[in-house]
């Protein structure tokens, strides 16, 4: 069911829900006010590593997040249905160390917020109760759907609240959420719309929309802490699906099982197997390649009429369908990412390709005279990385640096002089002639000096992706280097790409810092450097770079509050506590 956003009758409803939305904005100034700074072939047999975790790692701090818009709606589709697609817009993250994911250990709600999380619960709560909808997905009828009834609503909520709130809900909760249907239900004399305005309070719950560990003390390691058993089954699903752990996972949390060594691998071994690693890994890969960029991506009709809409959302596609294919069905090594010519075509791409296609999406092979290698030569790098009319050299090795190297690039000065790239004199022809002008002006040249040779190798490409040989006439020179590694044009490039110990590195520092929720930190040291040999041992296999991950005793452990933090137990408690005082 496709849910679009629209206002539903709040009459009887609004007193029900604004303890709900006054819990969330309570939960959400506690728990940001101190952030922390910090059937595929996916899954082979668990590997045998040669190398042993370092001993001296601690764990990672404390955490809150947000859930993302895309984990609220992947969570939502698996409680209600595979089909159900909830049309809302959560505000953006802010890029932290590479990842909005990270931002959102840092985010907070504003009160425009608050309104569309409101409106999005009113949206499912009511398509779930509807005359449509409610034969499959509440699992008893009332005795009287004019009258509350107790027993079934109990039966709906418990079993529902399972999943939304990812553990099972405390006697006391389940009296309160069924006293909230039952309440509604006598006063609107509808049972389902009482039962709609109970679970809408669920899913504005903070507990719901904040992704809160919890610990416990390890009692295998005297004096340090761990997740306890559900808060680590939300790591593990959040990071591997990218969404609330399942019937299954909350299963194993309950039994204890999840923190045995033996369950635990279990549990990573079926994550791992499931085709939902696909979802997870590429919600992973699309924030790491900062494709929310496409979200405000628009080319100059005039110069690139070929470039439409439909073209922007099979680039990104196209991308990803070629990482997840490359990565996860075919489990290969992870720097070929950067050299394979095999990817998927779509029309509208292959007006952009210069090549014939059939609808849909079709495996295709770039020819070896293409001019291209790899998803660096992609039209979804090459066009979000340059200007609406032209190509940027600076912007490509920007991103090349940034994103797939994880060597930030510092900002431009204020009174950086652009007039020779705006205003190009009649003999500076191409791009290369124009971006010297940066080089040779001792201001810029330090930047430009690590982004405008690998860009220049991607010159053989316009602003839109297309493939060309000269500029305004001028055959274009497409050599550059890396770091000391000279190469003629973007293969060599991609190669450089491949060949360069940065790249495995920066995913390794990526995909640790996405799994467990936050920035890494000089303390994060020897562990990365342990995952980054096991890594190269294993054949630079991503399934197995997450199973290392995932199964490492840092990926539960959490490091203890220094001098002067409150407490992991009394920071919980003294968030219950606000949100009691603020509900009454």
């Amino acid at each position: 069911m496709f849910f679009q956003m629209n206002s539903f009758p709040s009459t009887g409803r609004s007193a029900l829900r604004g303890s709900a939305i006054s819990l969330l904005a309570a939960f959400a100034l506690v728990s940001c006010s101190a952030p922390s700074t910090q059937e595929k072939a996916a899954a082979p047999a668990a590997a045998k590593t040669a190398l042993a975790p370092p001993a001296d790692v601690k764990g990672v701090p404390q955490r809150v997040r947000l859930m993302t818009q895309e984990q609220y709606a992947n969570s939502l589709g698996y409680i209600f249905g595979p089909d159900l697609r909830v049309d809302t817009r959560f505000a953006p993250m802010r890029r932290t160390e590479g990842l909005l994911a990270n931002g959102a250990a840092f985010a907070g709600v504003t009160a425009a917020q608050l309104e569309q999380y409101q409106r999005t619960a009113s949206l499912v709560s009511s398509a779930v109760v509807d005359t449509e909808h409610r034969d499959f997905l509440i699992p008893c009828k009332p005795k009287d759907e004019k009258a509350a009834d107790a027993a079934c609503a109990a039966k709906f909520l418990t079993s529902t609240g399972r999943l939304l709130y990812r553990k099972p809900l405390p006697k006391e909760k389940v009296q309160a959420v069924v006293a909230e249907a039952n309440a509604g239900a006598e006063k609107l004399k509808d049972f389902y719309a009482g039962l709609s305005a109970a679970l809408e309070g669920m899913l504005l719950s903070p507990e719901v929309l904040f992704i809160t560990d919890s610990y416990e003390n390890d009692p295998k390691n005297k004096g340090k802490l761990r997740l306890d058993s559900y808060s680590l089954a939300h790591r593990l699903s959040f990071f591997l699906w990218n969404a609330a752990p399942d019937d299954t996972m909350i299963k194993a949390a309950e039994s204890g099982d999840i923190q045995s060594p033996k369950g635990r691998e279990k549990i990573v071994n079926m994550m791992l197997a499931s085709p939902r690693l696909e979802t997870g890994m590429r919600a992973f890969f699309d924030d790491m390649m900062a494709f929310d960029d496409f979200n405000n991506l628009a080319k100059d009709a005039a110069i690139y009429p070929a470039f439409t809409g439909v073209t922007v959302a099979d680039a990104r596609e196209q991308t990803l369908r070629t990482i997840i294919n490359h990565l996860i069905t075919e489990n290969k090594d992870y720097r070929d990412l950067y050299t394979t010519r095999e990817t998927f075509m779509s029309q509208a791409l292959a007006a952009i390709y210069g090549v014939s296609a059939t609808p849909g999406w079709t495996p295709y092979q770039f020819p070896e005279n293409s001019g291209r290698s790899g998803i660096a030569t992609h039209v979804s790098f090459l066009a979000v990385h340059s200007h609406p009319g032209r190509s940027s050299p600076t912007l490509r090795g920007k991103a090349l640096r940034e994103l797939l190297l994880c060597q930030p690039v510092p900002r431009p000065p204020a009174n950086v002089d652009f007039s020779a790239l705006e205003n190009p004199k009649a003999e500076h022809r191409t791009q290369r002639d124009r971006v010297n002008f940066h080089l040779e002006n001792p201001v810029c040249a330090g930047c430009h000096k690590i982004t405008d040779p690998m860009g220049l190798a991607m010159e053989n490409f316009d602003g839109a992706g297309v493939y060309r040989t000269t500029e305004r006439g001028t055959p274009i020179d497409p050599s550059g280097n890396l770091d000391g590694k000279a190469f003629q044009n973007a293969v060599g490039l991609s190669q450089a790409l491949h060949d360069h110990p940065a790249l495995t590195t920066c995913l390794v520092r990526r995909v640790y810092s996405y799994g467990t929720g936050g920035p890494t930190t000089r303390e994060d040291a020897p562990l990365l450097t342990y995952l980054n040999k096991t890594f190269a041992e294993q054949g630079y296999k991503l399934p197995d770079l997450l199973r290392t991950i995932t199964l490492s005793p840092t990926f539960s452990e959490v490091l203890p509050p220094s001098a002067g933090e409150t407490a992991p137990a009394e920071k919980t408690a003294s968030v219950q506590q606000n949100v009691a005082a603020t509900a009454n």
